[in-house]
């Protein structure tokens, strides 16, 4: 699978060892930044997290920040992205299963690099069921999205 991940300056570290982890699974890895642990701007990175997405230069994105609230309330503004906080396998995988969340959002102030892996393992693994009361969910969610875009212009 082709994924994005990008991270501000606190997330940097569980970045990179979950890039080394995703590459080792044969994954491939777009790497937005950043690329230091000189401190940035976490709106940047959800954006070019969400960009890669919409753009289709991956299929599902891994976003980090200190705690993951900021990124992830960043990510949720792009149109299209289901992101989310997870910090447990249950989330990870029902996320996808039933959201269909593309964007799994870490905090890594909150979890160490081996709740991480598994988290991203579990994240990968699902699918969307797209059982009928998910799909009439979704609808609405996308729903709601675009009567928001729309009173904006």
């Amino acid at each position: 699978m082709r994924l994005v991940l990008g991270s501000d300056h606190a997330g940097y570290e569980l970045k990179q060892e979950l890039i080394e982890y995703l590459r080792a699974l044969r994954h491939e890895v777009v790497d937005v930044g950043t690329h230091s642990t000189a401190a940035v701007d976490y709106p940047d990175y959800a954006e070019a997290v969400a960009g890669a997405l919409r753009d289709g230069r991956a299929e599902r994105g891994v976003l980090i920040c200190g705690s993951g609230v900021g990124a992830c309330v960043a990510a949720n503004k792009v149109p299209g992205i289901r992101a989310a906080i997870c910090h447990d396998s249950y989330s990870a995988h029902q996320g996808v299963e039933h959201d269909d969340m593309n964007v799994l959002v870490l905090g890594s102030r909150v979890i160490g690099p081996g709740l991480g892996k598994e988290l991203v393992r579990d994240y990968l693994r699902a699918n969307f069921s797209g059982e009928e009361r998910h799909v009439r969910r979704l609808g609405k969610v996308r729903a709601i999205e675009a009567h928001y875009m729309q009173s904006e212009h």
